[in-house]
C-alpha cells in the first residue's frame, strides 16, 4: 500500500486505499504477464499478448493505458514503474500483419505519464529513475522514401532504435524520433522534438517564445 500523507483527510484516505485495492485486485487477474507481487491494473486497461510481458514488483498500469505485448523481446517493466493513462505501448501491428517489432526495456523507478505514445517497433531502452510527462511520443521506426517510384506505403521502415539513460526528466509533449540517444542526467523542456543525441546531463528545450517581429 502507498505510505498516504498523513495530512490527507480521513475520506480521502478510504478513496485512495479503496481504488488501490481493486487496481491490486484487477492486477492478480492478469493471467499470462510475468510479474511479480503486487502489479497494479487500473480500469478499462488493454493488455495483450500476456506472455511477452514482465514486470517487477509494483508495476502500474494506469487506467484506460494500452499495453500490447507482441514483439519479438518483449516489454520489461523494472521495479516499481508506472505508466499513465491513456498511454499507448504498440512494438506491433495490433493483427500481427508485417515485421514484428523490438519491444521495451524500462528500468526502476521510471514513470510515463497520462496520454504518452511507445511505439517501440524498434528497441526502445528507458534507464533507471527517468520521469517522463504527458503526452510524450517515441518512434522506434522511419519510412523509407528514397525511390519516387514506388510509394512510400510499399518501400517498408528501418528501426534505429532510442534509448533513454538513466535518471533523464522529459517535460511534457515532448518528440522523439527514432537513431537518438539522451544522455544520463538530461532535461528535455516541454515541446522539444528530439532528433539528434544528447549528450549526458544536458538541458535541451526549444525555443519557442523568440520575439519574430514586432506590430
Amino acid at each position: 500500500m502507498p505510505n498516504i500523507n498523513p495530512n490527507i483527510h480521513t475520506n480521502d484516505k478510504f478513496i485512495i486505499i479503496k481504488n488501490t485495492l481493486y487496481k491490486i485486485l484487477r492486477g492478480s487477474l492478469k493471467w499470462g504477464i510475468h510479474s511479480k507481487f503486487p502489479l497494479f491494473v487500473g480500469k478499462h486497461t488493454n493488455i495483450t499478448h500476456r506472455n511477452s510481458i514482465f514486470c517487477g514488483k509494483n508495476v502500474k498500469f494506469e487506467s484506460y493505458s494500452e499495453i500490447h505485448g507482441l514483439s519479438t523481446h518483449g516489454l520489461h517493466f523494472g521495479n516499481d514503474v508506472t505508466i499513465g493513462r491513456y498511454t499507448e505501448i504498440r512494438p506491433s501491428s495490433y493483427y500481427g500483419v508485417g515485421k514484428i517489432g523490438y519491444g521495451l526495456e524500462m528500468g526502476a523507478h521510471s514513470s510515463i505519464g497520462p496520454y504518452g505514445f511507445v511505439g517501440c517497433s524498434g528497441a526502445i531502452k528507458i534507464g533507471k529513475d527517468v520521469m517522463i510527462g504527458p503526452r510524450v511520443s517515441l518512434f522506434a521506426e522511419n519510412h523509407n522514401f528514397k525511390n519516387e517510384s514506388v510509394d512510400i506505403k510499399y518501400q517498408g521502415v528501418n528501426n534505429q532504435g532510442i534509448t533513454i539513460e538513466d535518471n533523464c526528466w522529459i517535460g511534457s509533449g515532448v518528440i522523439i524520433l527514432d537513431g537518438v540517444t539522451i544522455g544520463k542526467g538530461s532535461v528535455v523542456g516541454a515541446g522539444t522534438l528530439v532528433a539528434k543525441n544528447i549528450p549526458p546531463n544536458s538541458i535541451v528545450y526549444d525555443k519557442r517564445d523568440k520575439v519574430i517581429r514586432k506590430r
